[in-house]
């Protein structure tokens, strides 16, 4: 049998045209790390490839991207990201989250302020999450943190989308800034539980344990959007007294919830933890159940592991401000262009 990297490309051009036959999974393999001459081989065929085949194949690579790290699908998705069908687009955008590549950055700010689709925009909002986050531990240029942040406060007070300004105060939550605080406190005040969600979203993201009593009164919602929400919060931020709430969501009757809290569980741990999900994964009823307990268990123990390390001084990363001598002119207009729109405070 041929290994993926030995399937001629145009035998898998073949098979994505060939809408009556399923694609055999091999040809997702033989599509990690396309080289310039394949992708305008692609580009030429791919308008005639079925909407649907196209967006079940870039589901398929987004489900592979996170199961396999040693592939990569970044220029696959760079690719779909001009593909006609929104669907498709936001599929590349959270397939593309994995990668950290700073020549991504020009990419999301485009889309987040041109795109037609408003779940393309928020898609694109949310993708900026992970270089906010890579800011803050100074892993790109301030100069660069500085200015994806100022897009998404006045992408958050504009007048956007609600999913789109709610993605943008979502990636504020990794943010230090001291106007994501109050964008966070109007968020959590809001009437709407989307807008709640966002704002335990981003609570739990900003290891700011100033948040633990909105978090842990949350436990306790009647709705279940914002009991998983707090139950994740409560893990990420890593709040002990919610041990007993996270004890007690083990059987709420909403999966999300339940979900949460056992990974929140382990993020946490302490007395009792480990024992409970011991009994939980025995007790599993489906193969799916057993290796997400499986994962809470496997974290637990790494977190268990870590608190037991003694500290060591970390190396610096090397800030790199190449890719702005490349898209510096492109960046710097779309910064001025965002500037000059008037958006409203209210959520």
């Amino acid at each position: 049998m041929q290994s993926p990297a030995e399937i001629p490309f145009n035998q898998l051009l073949d098979a994505l045209l060939d809408a009556e036959t399923p694609l055999n999974p091999r040809y997702l393999y033989r599509l990690s790390d396309l080289e310039k001459a394949e992708l305008e081989q692609l580009e030429k065929v791919w308008p005639r490839v079925p909407a649907w085949r196209r967006l079940a194949l870039m589901e398929d690579i987004e489900e592979l991207n996170e199961a396999d790290m040693l592939l990569s699908f970044e220029s696959l998705s760079r690719f779909a990201l001009r593909d006609e069908d929104p669907k498709v687009r936001v599929v590349a955008l959270r397939t593309l989250w994995d990668y950290e590549e700073t020549s991504l950055i020009p990419l999301f700010l485009e889309m987040l302020a041109a795109d037609q689709n408003e779940q393309v925009r928020a898609a694109a909002a949310s993708a900026l999450g992970r270089f906010i986050y890579a800011g803050e531990l100074e892993e790109i240029p301030e100069k660069t943190l500085r200015q994806i942040e100022d897009v998404l406060l006045k992408t958050v007070t504009g007048n956007d989308a609600p999913e789109v300004r709610r993605s943008a105060l979502e990636s504020l939550g990794f943010s230090s800034r001291a106007e994501v605080d109050g964008l966070i406190r109007n968020a959590f005040a809001s009437e709407d539980k989307y807008w709640k969600a966002s704002a335990l979203l981003a609570m739990g993201r900003s290891a700011n344990q100033e948040w633990q009593p909105q978090v842990l009164a949350m436990l306790e919602s009647s709705l279940p959007l914002l009991r998983s929400e707090a139950a994740r919060a409560a893990g990420e931020l890593e709040i002990s007294e919610a041990l007993p709430f996270l004890f007690d969501l083990l059987d709420d009757p909403d999966d999300n919830t339940r979900q949460a809290s056992i990974w929140s569980l382990s993020q946490i741990g302490g007395e009792g933890v480990r024992e409970t999900l011991q009994q939980l994964y025995e007790e599993a009823d489906n193969d799916l159940d057993a290796a997400f307990i499986e994962s809470a268990l496997d974290n637990l123990a790494f977190n268990e592991g870590v608190q037991m390390m003694p500290l060591f001084d970390l190396p610096e990363a090397d800030s790199n401000d190449d890719w702005y001598e490349e898209y510096g002119d492109d960046w710097d207009n779309l910064i001025e262009n965002e500037n000059d729109e008037e958006g409203d405070q209210a959520f």
